[in-house]
């Protein structure tokens, strides 16, 4: 079986079993593993299927589908700055999607998206997948992008469900980056994140592509060598 071909099954694999156990099938298991049982079986199901797959990954040789434009590079480190923010801005302000109990109008992030860090992910599918051209990234690169997007919209139904507050909230923002602002559901001033997410994003950013990438990966990130 070719090796591209395993590797699509095991991405598949992460993100179904990602997709059960996070809805149809976590309220059995926890009924009959507990809270703590749950996490365990939860974690090592992710962490084995996605080692899996990276391992696999870095054995597959690397090749090119086709020649990225140097046109591109500019725009690809333009969006993973905007990756960074979003996902800084996840983790600095408390996000209604993720924590229970959160109230209020939408702040910082919130206003663009109300998934930002599964959109940082998305958006390092999309960069990676077409500045690589590479088809062993496009399968992983697209297992996770699948995985954001799939889990964020089921999560919002899961959400909604429990708690009908949850639908006022998405009302006021939107899925996709941006259309609650374009919509007019949110003021253009919403255009702007907040200092933190700018500043630490920013900071995260120039540290990963400018050595982190390196150190990590073993290459250096596409089109950085035009910022120095």
């Amino acid at each position: 079986m070719p090796d591209l071909l395993v590797l699509g099954m095991l991405v598949g694999l992460f993100v179904a079993s990602h997709e059960l156990l996070s809805h149809p099938l976590r309220a059995p298991l926890v009924a009959r593993l507990g809270e703590k049982g749950f996490a365990i079986v939860y974690s090592l199901v992710a962490l084995v299927s996605f080692s899996l797959a990276v391992q696999l990954w870095r054995q597959i040789p690397k090749m090119r589908l086709w020649d990225t434009p140097a046109s591109l590079y500019g725009p690809a480190l333009l969006l993973m700055l905007i990756a960074f923010i979003f996902f800084v801005g996840s983790v600095t302000s408390p996000n209604p999607a993720m924590m229970p109990g959160v109230k209020g109008e939408p702040k910082g992030l919130q206003r663009i998206t109300r998934h930002p860090m599964m959109w940082s992910f998305v958006i390092w599918a999309i960069v990676h997948a077409v500045m690589t051209a590479d088809p062993r990234t496009i399968v992983l690169a697209s297992g996770i992008a699948s995985l954001a997007l799939i889990g964020t919209m089921m999560q919002d139904i899961k959400k909604k469900q429990q708690n009908p507050a949850y639908a006022t909230h998405m009302a006021r923002t939107s899925h996709v980056p941006f259309m609650a602002i374009l919509g007019g559901r949110q003021p253009w001033s919403a255009l702007w994140p907040g200092l933190v997410p700018v500043l630490g994003g920013t900071v995260l950013w120039f540290l990963f592509l400018g050595w982190g990438h390196t150190y990590l990966i073993g290459v250096p990130a596409a089109g950085w060598s035009y910022m120095q």
